[in-house]
């Protein structure tokens, strides 16, 4: 017997209703373009699709700058391992420094 938790998209029927209920909004999203009066600033506002294209044409560029920053931004994946190797050889088993046989700040009350 499973002692899994089902989640939500587990089940491929509720992806399927997910899906239908997106196309479902856009379809009425689409319908709604013709029905209602926009008030508009711009004349290009007016093209018809014209905030489709625009919150595409927003997300591709998006894409692409994100891409092209990870270039500079980006780490190895051992970035932060190689900055305290040196230190992590000269300590004790807790993590304290050595000095002169004892760790320092350490409870060793015999040195």
């Amino acid at each position: 017997m499973r002692n899994e938790k089902t989640h939500l998209f587990d089940n491929p029927h509720n992806v399927k209703r997910i899906l239908r209920i997106l196309y479902g909004c856009c379809a009425v999203l689409f319908v709604l373009d013709f029905v209602i009066r926009r008030h508009i600033t711009h004349s290009w506002e007016n093209l018809w699709g014209f905030y489709a294209i625009y919150g595409f044409v927003g997300c591709v560029i998006l894409v692409l700058v994100a891409k092209w920053m990870r270039g500079f931004i980006m780490r190895p994946e051992d970035y932060y391992d190689d900055e305290g190797k040196a230190d992590f050889e000269d300590s004790t088993d807790d993590g304290l420094p050595k000095k002169d046989g004892a760790a320092v700040g350490g409870h060793d009350v015999d040195a």
